[in-house]
């Protein structure tokens, strides 16, 4: 009868470890060997994956790029403005209070949706130390400011915008017979405001008396 031979594997794999007059430093490197870079060891991110650009995961182009200045916050007003497929569905009206939903948060800012039925007003107020960006995108509404120069007066209707600094004292209210919808940005975030007691008439000056502070945005304009 024939035999397999079974074969002998990996025989010299510890030949040097065997070995009578092996030592431990004759299995170690070498000092004056160059030494190896944690970079350069073939186990990087960028030696595994190749070229990172072939990788969506490694080169994302689609991260939302957050506007830092009021350029870049008036500009993404208005493309939010001009995406009404995002915000219509939205829209709710209140017979009580004006109605509003936050749409997005980001470093340093934060946007509102904002709804008004006729006769609907903020009151005089400021936006504490916020600055901001606001425009209407259904209807009109009226804004009237307060500053050193006197009281003034403006319809704002879609596609016009209103850029205001912290401490802008103003009211905005509907005195149409329609619905409107306006979107506001803060920045920072809206945390506090001020209400300054007014009647919604605009040849009388409203009693700069600070009221209780409410970071409700609605309370807002």
């Amino acid at each position: 009868m024939r035999m397999n031979r079974i074969r002998k594997r990996n025989r010299d794999r510890n030949k040097h470890a065997r070995r009578p007059g092996a030592s431990l430093a004759a299995l170690l490197p070498s000092p004056t060997a160059e030494p190896v870079c944690p970079w350069a060891d073939g186990l990087s991110d960028v030696s595994i994956a190749g070229d990172p650009l072939a990788f969506p995961h490694l080169a994302r182009t689609d991260l939302p790029q957050h506007p830092t200045t009021v350029a870049g916050y008036a500009q993404l007003v208005r493309e939010i403005a001009a995406d009404r497929a995002r915000w219509e569905p939205l829209v709710r009206y209140d017979a009580l209070t004006r109605w509003y939903a936050r749409l997005e948060t980001g470093p340093g800012y934060e946007v509102w949706l904002l709804s008004w039925l006729p006769g609907q007003s903020s009151g005089f107020h400021d936006h504490g130390d916020s600055s901001g960006v606001m425009s209407v995108v259904g209807g009109e509404l009226v804004e009237r400011s307060l500053t050193h120069a006197g009281e003034g007066a403006r319809t704002l209707r879609p596609g016009g915008q209103r850029v205001f600094s912290s401490g802008y004292l103003h009211e905005v209210v509907n005195a149409s017979l329609e619905p409107a919808v306006s979107i506001h940005l803060y920045s920072p975030g809206l945390t506090e405001m001020h209400q300054y007691g007014a009647p919604v008439v605009p040849e009388t000056q409203p009693v700069k008396q600070p009221a209780q502070q409410s970071a409700d945005p609605a309370g807002a304009h």
